[in-house]
C-alpha cells in the first residue's frame, strides 16, 4: 500500500498493511527546510518543497496542509500580525459593536493573497505526489472561531452570554459560514483528497457544550456537508478536551476528528471507533518537543493499542508539532507505528 491507499482504508474502515501516519508539521517542515514562515505563507513552490521534503525524510503517508489560524480572517479584513518565523495572529478584531455585522461587505476570498498560496501548493503537492501520498487541504477556522476573530475574542464571549445578541451572533456566525465554504470549494479543485479544517474556540475549554450546539454545532454541519458535497472526505479539530461534546462533534457528519492531546484517548476511543475515525493524538510538546525517544516509543505504543481494535485510526500529534521537535523524536513515533501488529 502507498500513503493515500493508507489513509483511505482507515476512511473506508478496512485495515491497512501498516499504521496510516498524517502529520500536522507544517512548522516543523518549514524549520527543516531552512525557510521562515515569512516565506512559507507567501511562496507557494517553497511551501511545497517544504512538505516534499518533509515526507521524504520521514516517510509518512498524509499531509496536512497547513499555513496558520487567520488567513480567512485576514481576507476578512481583520488587522493581522504576520511575524518573520511564527505564524500570523491576529491584532484585535474588526467590530466594535455586534450589531456592525449588517454593515459587512461580501468577502471573496481569492483577493487576499494568503489564501491563493494556500491553494496554489495544494496543486503543486498533487502534481508531485499524484495519488501517492494523501493530501488533506486545510481550510483555516471553521465559522464559529472565524466569527470570533472577526469580532475579538472578548468581546465575542461576553455576547455569547448576552440573550439579546443572539440574533447578531447568528448573522455573524452565517457571514463567516460563507467565508468558510469559499475556502471549502475552492480547496476541492485543487486536487486534494480531503479537507478540514480548525474550529480552535469551539471547545468545552472556552464555551460550554450547550453554547457548542447552539452557535457552533450548526455551521460546522454545513462545513461537512459542504465538503461531502464536493465529493471530499471531511476532518474537523477542536483544540482541548473535547470529551464532553465528542457526540455533538460527531453530530456535523465529519468522516474524522483531529483529537486534540487532552482529550483521553480511551474516552475518544469508544466514541469513535463506530462511527467515525480518529485521528491523533500524541502530545506535540510535552512529549514530542521535550520528550526522549524511549518517552515517544512508549506513549506512541500505548495510543496504537487502544485503537489496536478498529481499523479507524490515523496517527499523529494532538495540535500542530513544533519547530523545535527533535528529528529522532519524530523518527521513533514513526518507526512505533510501522512495526505494531494490529
Amino acid at each position: 500500500m502507498n500513503g493515500r491507499e493508507r489513509i483511505q482504508a482507515a476512511l473506508q474502515n478496512r485495515r491497512a498493511d501498516t499504521t496510516p501516519i498524517m502529520l500536522h508539521n507544517f512548522m516543523m517542515a518549514a524549520r527543516e527546510s531552512g525557510i521562515t514562515m515569512a516565506t512559507f505563507r507567501s511562496n507557494p513552490r517553497e511551501l511545497a518543497r517544504a512538505f516534499i521534503e518533509s515526507v521524504e525524510r520521514y516517510g509518512y503517508d498524509g499531509i496536512v496542509i497547513d499555513v496558520d489560524t487567520v488567513t480567512l480572517a485576514a481576507a476578512a479584513g481583520v488587522p493581522v500580525d504576520l511575524p518573520v518565523d511564527e505564524p500570523g495572529r491576529v491584532r484585535g478584531g474588526r467590530l466594535k459593536s455586534l450589531e456592525e455585522v449588517n454593515g459587512l461587505e461580501p468577502v471573496d476570498i481569492l483577493h487576499y493573497g494568503g489564501v491563493q498560496v494556500w491553494l496554489d501548493a495544494v496543486r503543486l503537492l498533487k502534481q508531485h505526489f499524484g495519488d501517492d501520498i494523501y493530501i488533506r487541504g486545510n481550510c483555516d477556522q471553521n465559522p464559529f472561531t472565524l466569527a470570533s476573530l472577526i469580532r475579538g475574542m472578548d468581546a465575542w464571549m461576553t455576547d455569547l452570554l448576552t440573550p439579546a445578541m443572539e440574533q447578531h451572533i447568528h448573522a455573524l456566525l452565517a457571514y463567516a459560514t460563507s467565508i468558510t465554504l469559499q475556502f471549502i470549494r475552492h480547496m476541492a479543485g485543487t486536487g486534494a483528497h480531503m479537507c478540514s479544517n480548525g474550529n480552535s474556540v469551539a471547545g468545552p475549554e472556552l464555551i460550554s457544550p450547550s453554547l457548542y450546539r447552539t452557535f457552533a454545532l450548526p455551521y460546522d454541519r454545513q462545513i461537512v456537508t459542504a465538503s461531502h458535497a464536493a465529493g471530499l472526505p471531511y476532518i474537523l479539530h477542536i483544540c482541548g478536551n473535547t470529551a464532553p461534546i465528542l457526540d455533538d462533534v460527531l453530530a456535523t457528519g465529519a468522516d474524522g476528528l483531529d483529537i486534540d492531546y487532552k482529550t483521553d484517548a480511551r474516552v475518544a476511543h469508544e466514541k469513535l471507533r463506530h462511527r467515525a475515525v480518529f485521528v491523533g493524538n500524541i502530545d506535540p510538546s510535552g512529549v514530542l518537543a521535550l520528550g526522549t525517544p524511549a518517552l515517544v516509543e512508549r506513549t506512541t505504543q500505548d495510543l496504537l493499542e487502544i485503537f489496536a481494535d478498529t481499523p479507524r485510526f490515523i496517527l499523529n500529534a494532538g495540535c500542530a508539532i513544533p519547530p523545535t521537535t527533535p528529528p529522532e523524536n519524530l523518527r521513533a513515533m514513526i518507526r512505533v507505528a510501522r512495526e505494531f501488529r494490529r
